[in-house]
Formats: C-alpha cells, structure tokens, sequence
C-alpha cells in the first residue's frame, strides 16, 4: 500500500487536501445560512404604491456583502500568518508562507469582485425596477463610494500580494496586512451611522470592531487550513496567535456591545433594553452576541484546554475545534452582514 493510500485510510478516506478545506467550508455554509435567515426575517413588508427590489437584489445583496467581508478576513488572516510564523526558520516557514501568499492573492480578487457585485446590487436597491445607475449612486450615496473604495484597495492588496508571491518576503508582511485592514476601514458607513452627537466616536469603534473580527477569524482560519498538520509550526505559532486573538476578543466585544447600546438608545419610538426583544434589530443584536460568548468560550477551550498538549506537539483535536470556531464566526459574520441593513424598528 502507498503512503498516500495509507494517509487516507489512517483518515477516514478523507484526502488531507480536502479536509484543510472543512474550515473554510464551514464558516462559508453556516454564513450564508444565517445571513438568508437573518435577511428573511427582518426584511419589510410590502408597501402600498412603493416598488420592492427583487427577490434577487434583495437576497444576493447580503449574500454578496458575506462573501466579501469573508474574502477580506482571509485576506487579512493569511497576510499576517507570516508574522505569527516568525523568519528564524524559513526553510520550515517558507513552503507554508509561500501557500498563504498565493490564497491571499486569491481572497483578495474575490474581495474586489464581490465589492463590485454589492455596488451594483446596492444601486439596484435604491432604484427598484429600473436599470440600476451605478455611477450615479456612487456619486451621490456614501455606502456606494465606501464599495468602491474597498473594491479599490482589494485591487491594491493583490498587487501587493502577486509581488510578494513573486519576492517572498522582501515584500514586507506588516505591508500586506496593512493594505488589506485598511480596506476594512470603508465598509462600516454601509451600516448604520447613527445620528449620535459623537457620531466620529461611533464610526471609529465601528471599524475597530471590523479589523478585531477579521484579525481574529483570518488568522484563526489561517491556522486551521495552512498549519493543522505540522505540529511543530503550530507549537510556535497558536501561542502567539492565541495572545493575538485575546486583544481581538476585547477589541470585538467592547465595540461591539457599545455599538449596538447606542443604535438601540437612539432607536425612534423605543426603550432599551426593552428594544432587545421588541424590535428586529434587537433580535440580530442578541443572537449575536450569543454566538460571539460561544465563540470566546471555544477560544478559552483551545487556549487552556488543548494548547498545552500542542505546545508539547502532542495529538490533539485542534482541527475540529477549530472547525467549530470557525463555523460560528460565519454564523456571526451572516448575522452582523444583515444586521448592517435591518431597521431599527
């Protein structure tokens, strides 16, 4: 029997490429799941005499939203995988950061197409019926100037990304993690700016929240596709990935609460915290914050229950535990996608 052949059987029959991938497919599917749901139970009603968009405008706009702010975070994640990797070893380093260079490239050209997607969906969501002007909505609506910046800077990053692919890391890391985060930073005037008098204050924690979540879901992803199976590279790096993801956590849950109270408290004809329970907002406020307390605790279990067995390069089920992780942080991504567009009502 072959080595391959054995490596399968010792598997399940599961091809290793295959289940690298188990991560990513999870986090996609939960996503896209609880972004379809989210979208069909807060979406209005009908209006008399005011044109609804489509049925495809109305669910491929969020459905395009996921898929960008889920390539943005891989993006993220796998650009910063070099530095969590360190570069006192490159001939074990090298092979798994030239991987990360190249599905960086990847994720960042899915990036800029999803973002192309969403301003035309969006411009067709403003002018149900007709054929969408996009220049005219990007022009004249923040949300589609803030698409297109992103789409821009989702460009930039993979250039940035084929040279470094193309010069290793002579192309500095910190670079290529900044380019991609700072393409993040547009996206929460798609949501809800609230009229607040400190309204900067909101916009800021608003785009913390952002580049804390796809820091801590990028490089957790990146972690479960890229080293799950070299123990030794894992010993080194999920320490200091798990110190990483300790600030992310603070950052995410901090700016998160403090976004949602203010929404709520300025809610028109509302009482908080009454308005967690009565108003469709509040529901998706709740249900996320439920799955980022599962998603802290599953942290806490790989942090204080397996990564000392990984530090010691012991067998552990970090992979599956990680693969759970990341399935509820797409159910958090699918639920804070539709949450950017419900009514505060």
């Amino acid at each position: 029997m072959t080595t391959t052949a054995t490596q399968r059987r010792e598997r399940g029959g599961v091809p290793e490429t295959s289940r690298s991938r188990f991560p990513v497919a999870g986090a996609s599917a939960a996503g896209l799941l609880a972004v379809l749901i989210a979208t069909w139970a807060t979406r209005p009603g009908p209006a008399e005499g005011i044109p609804m968009p489509s049925g495809l405008v109305e669910y491929g706009l969020p459905v395009a939203r996921l898929v960008l702010d889920l390539a943005a975070t891989g993006a993220v994640g796998l650009s910063l995988l070099p530095k969590l990797l360190g570069f006192d070893d490159p001939e074990r380093t090298e092979p798994i950061a030239r991987r990360a260079r190249h599905w960086a490239v990847m994720c960042a050209l899915i990036w800029c197409a999803a973002a192309l997607v969403a301003t035309i969906l969006s411009a067709a969501e403003v002018q149900p019926g007709e054929f969408p002007d996009v220049a005219t909505y990007v022009d004249r609506i923040g949300s589609g100037q803030g698409l297109i910046i992103s789409a821009s800077c989702a460009l930039v990053s993979a250039t940035v990304g084929m040279l470094a692919v193309r010069f290793g890391e002579k192309v500095p890391a910190e670079l290529r993690v900044l380019v991609a985060a700072f393409g993040l930073l547009p996206l929460p005037v798609t949501g809800h700016a609230s009229n607040w008098y400190w309204h900067d204050l909101t916009m800021v924690s608003m785009e913390l929240h952002v580049i804390g979540a796809a820091v801590w879901t990028g490089g957790l992803g990146a972690l479960a596709v890229l080293l799950v199976r070299d123990r030794g590279l894992l010993a080194r790096t999920l320490p200091r990935f798990s110190r990483l993801a300790t600030v992310a956590l603070l950052v995410v849950g901090l700016s998160g609460v403090f976004n949602a109270v203010v929404e709520l408290l300025l809610a028109p004809g509302h009482s908080f915290p009454e308005s967690l329970v009565t108003t469709r907002y509040g529901w998706l406020v709740v249900a996320k914050t439920v799955f980022v307390v599962v998603i802290a605790l599953l942290g806490a279990n790989i942090r204080w229950r397996l990564m000392p067995a990984v530090t010691r390069q012991a067998p552990t089920a970090f992979a599956a535990w990680a693969a759970f992780e990341l399935a509820v942080m797409g159910l958090a991504f699918g639920v804070a996608v539709a949450l950017t567009r419900a009514p505060i009502a």
